[in-house]
């Protein structure tokens, strides 16, 4: 599906997005070194399992909203508390104010994602939504690129100036999104909404609690989202333990030499570039893996993402070497790439359309709950060693692995849940 022939709201989206994101690789993969160094690595492992929590009830109150209210008028409730949470992280003098603004941007986003998610459903056909969510995935980590490289100088010398120009992007978005993006919930999720916006809020908001529990009593979406928990941690070490253990245990390196003259990374540079090559294997290889991946089943593709990733991960923990750890990058980087865009068209497709939205709240789960556990490698590092820590992430792998295979035997004996 030619990016031309999209919806304005897909292309407006596909823009601002792809913006942001570039700014948002800047921060991000360093976020936890900073809180480390501010408050002692012991608290930042803790510190860093709370956001988690704040992103989960995120999701689900984006999700309930989003069916309610439609898919735009969340969209602009995310981006603007996203927008006020940088503008506070910008001008604050404590490094707690600034953990209470990385929580409300986190926030922002996880409001945020359901509602979008749930456009691209609403607007794009079921056999182009892998293509399309691969796409968007593609300008997402164009900033991944040269975002961290960038990152490591401007985060930690000129953050005030990159928070404000977040915090400014933030703002450009929202009026477009305000001014352009127009309401794709369809018909029938309109009517239920109508007829639920006359009851008073605490009937609303026991209503949606109700459709969730709903959601988590159906077996096959409930271990789609264990299996789910299980095999982020692995990818999302990437941005939690991988800098500790770069900063802690890979010595600066020679990149280069010719003739006299010597290209040395320093161990903080050495995370940046390798962070920057995972988002320019993505860049130039989204699309062609999401093609090339096409005609495999879900199952399969799950349970290779689960392998190389795991796998990847585990080898970083065997060698402080940067070209190897270069290649082993792309082991696990690969891992992460095969897996979103069908993890995405998986679950819209399940999703029914009048719950659309709640689904998509209720499938971030796997991201929220990956990111409260994820981050206790940083905390466990204080007592265990390097090759330990990553025996425990995969060993997660591992057991996504059985919950996938798991998963698709009652896919197959229950077709009709596709529906």
């Amino acid at each position: 599906m030619q990016i031309r022939l999209w919806d304005t709201n897909l292309k407006v989206r596909l823009l601002g997005e792809g913006l942001f994101n570039m700014l948002f690789w800047m921060y991000f993969p360093f976020i936890t070194v900073y809180f480390s160094e501010e408050l002692g690595s012991r608290a930042a492992g803790i510190l860093m399992t709370v956001p988690p929590i704040f992103s989960l009830i995120g999701s689900l109150l984006g999700g309930a909203l989003t069916d309610r209210f439609g898919r735009r008028p969340v969209m602009l409730l995310g981006a603007s508390l996203q927008t006020l949470m940088f503008v506070m992280f910008a001008v604050s003098p404590s490094p707690w104010l600034d953990y209470i603004a990385f929580i409300g941007i986190g926030l922002g986003g996880a409001v945020y994602r359901p509602a979008s998610s749930a456009m691209v459903a609403d607007l794009v056909p079921a056999e182009s939504r892998r293509e399309v969510f691969a796409t968007f995935m593609t300008a997402n980590n164009i900033g991944a690129v040269l975002g961290p490289a960038l990152g490591a100088i401007f985060f930690f010398h000129y953050r005030q100036e990159l928070l404000w120009t977040c915090a400014l992007v933030l703002l450009i978005y929202f009026i477009a999104i305000y001014f352009i993006v127009h309401e794709t919930m369809p018909p029938s999720a309109r009517e239920a909404a109508s007829e639920a916006k006359s009851t008073k809020i605490t009937a609303v908001f026991k209503e949606q609690w109700q459709g969730y529990g709903i959601i988590f009593r159906d077996k096959i979406f409930l271990i789609y989202i264990l299996a789910g928990i299980c095999s982020l941690i692995p990818i999302m070490q990437l941005d939690i333990y991988l800098p500790v253990y770069v900063f802690n245990h890979v010595p600066a390196q020679t990149l280069f030499t010719w003739g006299d003259a010597a290209f040395t990374l320093s161990s903080k540079e050495i995370f940046g570039w390798l962070v920057g090559f995972n988002g320019l294997l993505f860049v130039m290889f989204i699309l062609p893996v999401t093609k090339w991946f096409g005609k495999w089943k879900e199952r399969n593709v799950f349970i290779l993402s689960s392998v190389l990733s795991g796998f990847g991960t585990f080898f970083v923990g065997l060698t402080t070497n940067v070209w190897l750890l270069f290649f082993i990058t792309i082991i696990f980087t690969f891992g992460e790439m095969v897996r979103s865009p069908v993890m995405q068209s998986f679950i819209s497709r399940y999703a029914p359309e009048n719950a659309r939205g709640q689904y998509m709240g209720a499938d971030s789960l796997q991201y929220t709950i990956g990111k409260f556990l994820a981050p206790l490698t940083v905390f466990l590092s204080s007592w265990v060693a390097p090759m330990g820590i990553f025996s425990i992430v995969l060993l997660f792998a591992l057991i996504s692995i059985v919950l996938y295979i798991q998963l698709f035997r009652i896919w197959i004996e229950q077709p009709a849940a596709t529906d």
